[in-house]
């Protein structure tokens, strides 16, 4: 495997022969600290990537320069997508084929990408690219930092990714956690505590902003939807850990109480078809539709009426966020970092993880009531405007690389942030 910079440099050479990978992200500006995140990724990528891509932008005014390289299947379709919104959000995004655990021509060219842009800090955001940072560093001098997402796939690789973390994670010079339950998971690896970070994630509340009622979004009047019906959206993975089947068992209930709305599923996954399976054998067709995946999702919250999240286990959902950035009143199970970020009955409404009949009632409540839906709006902006800026992140993201870096003024800084 070989790459090219975009420069006409060669990068590498992999284990198997294959044609050259055309790398379009630039060098960097004389004189700036390149800070290099890595993640693996598959079809469209999932929340981390819109943090990890956005992050670039917000340290244009620094001395840091941020790029992305992602590791991912060879011919991925999802990987455009991937780069369109690095394009952007104008974050330089380097494709590394992977073809899996031994495909050493992936260690060979991560080398020569941070020898070639002489990587001061290797950033990673999952175990593979923890493990690789770690394993690479005898060879290239760089500091480590990780951010802990959340282990919520699971899988039957799942103890070995875990294990993979467990050992890796103790030997990185900082660790960020978006959430509290994550930051005591890390402090249960023996990692230091001056060398973990509480970091929730962000959203850039100048961007997501609504500025059209729900009833007159395009996207219903695209799809015909009436003025009086209400859209409870959700968006993610289509995977078992997400629970989108509690909430098609909760629209059924609801449709059976004579409710009018619609359910909008945005995303994809290896669920897909059970879940159209389910949402046939129930008669839910004109009630749940599942969209696949959505690009715009500024266009899809602009529809909704609320959002739900009825997941089993998360980190700090990025779509629970955004939702609540946008003016969307929201319903969430008590995952993870979630019980943190929204107070029951105040900033949305909270259910058990599982309890299909609590989350039934918490929608039922969000759609029979208007000064409910405008009070939990108003309340989950507020919370978005004063807590989860994305601006106030990415200084204490900056204060982190100039602590691993030894620069003095900023362990000042890492400090107070």
């Amino acid at each position: 495997m070989t790459m090219n910079d975009g420069d006409g440099t060669t990068i590498g050479e992999g284990a198997e022969a294959t044609a050259p990978v055309a790398i379009d992200a630039p060098r960097p500006p004389e004189g700036r600290e390149v800070v290099l995140h890595t993640r693996v990724v598959t079809e469209t990528g999932g929340g981390p990537d819109k943090t990890i891509l956005l992050s670039a932008s917000h340290m244009d005014d620094t001395p840091y320069w941020l790029a992305a390289a992602y590791m991912h299947p060879p011919g991925d379709d999802g990987f455009a997508t991937l780069r369109q919104r690095a394009d952007e959000v104008g974050c330089p995004l380097i494709s590394v084929p992977d073809r899996g655990p031994l495909d050493r021509g992936v260690f060979r060219d991560l080398l020569e990408i941070c020898r070639q842009y002489n990587v001061r800090i290797w950033h990673g955001h999952d175990y593979k690219s923890n493990l690789l940072g770690l394993t690479l560093r005898p060879f290239h001098d760089m500091k480590l930092v990780s951010t802990v997402h959340g282990w919520v796939k699971r899988t039957l690789k799942t103890p070995l990714y875990y294990a993979v973390d467990r050992w890796c994670l103790p030997y990185y010079h900082h660790v960020i956690c978006v959430s509290e339950d994550l930051r005591e998971r890390v402090r249960s690896l023996n990692v230091a505590d001056e060398r973990i970070s509480l970091i929730h994630n962000a959203i850039d509340e100048r961007r997501f902003r609504r500025s059209v009622p729900a009833a007159r979004a395009p996207m219903r009047l695209e799809r015909g939807v009436p003025p009086e019906r209400l859209v409870i959206g959700a968006v993610g993975r289509l995977s078992p850990e997400k629970a989108f089947g509690h909430l098609i068992r909760a629209a059924e209930q609801l449709a059976g109480e004579g409710l009018d709305f619609e359910v909008w599923i945005a995303g994809d996954g290896d669920a897909r078809d059970d879940l159209q399976t389910m949402i046939d054998r129930l008669g839910l067709q004109e009630r749940v539709r599942l969209l696949g995946f959505v690009s715009d999702t500024i266009a899809l919250y602009h529809a909704m009426d609320a959002y739900v999240l009825s997941s089993l286990r998360e980190g700090l959902p990025n779509v629970l966020l955004e939702a609540m950035a946008m003016h969307v009143p929201v319903v969430s199970t008590r995952v993870a970092g979630v019980p943190k970020l929204i107070r029951d009955d105040v900033s949305g409404l909270l259910c058990d993880p599982g309890e299909v009949e609590q989350l039934t009632a918490a929608c039922r409540r969000v759609l029979t009531d208007a000064a409910l839906r405008r009070r939990l709006a108003d309340a989950g902006r507020d919370v978005i405007e004063s807590r989860f800026s994305f601006a106030r992140r990415m200084e204490r993201v900056r204060a982190i690389y100039d602590q691993v870096l030894g620069l003095p003024q900023a362990v000042a800084q890492g400090q107070s942030a």
